[in-house]
């Protein structure tokens, strides 16, 4: 992700900074994704893999990015403590 993007970029509900997530943790969540174990805020079973994500400061949420793209809607974000 671009570095100037990605420091105008914040959580639209909080306006907290973003961070890009890691690899191991993108891997992790496609995992769920495939398994059909994991939602967003809400509870709308996630169907389609992630390229990568933005995660909220507080390191409760996560934007995910497809076709490099973030996925910046409140109700798309997927909770991390699942």
């Amino acid at each position: 992700m671009d570095e100037k993007l990605l420091q105008i970029l914040c959580c639209p509900e909080t306006h907290q900074p973003l961070s890009e997530a890691g690899d191991e943790l993108v891997d992790d969540l496609n995992k769920r994704i495939q398994a059909g174990t994991l939602v967003d805020r809400v509870d709308e079973k996630i169907i389609d893999p992630i390229d990568g994500g933005l995660i909220r400061e507080d390191g409760n949420i996560l934007f995910p990015i497809r076709g490099d793209i973030p996925v910046m809607l409140i109700d798309q974000g997927i909770p991390l403590g699942q």
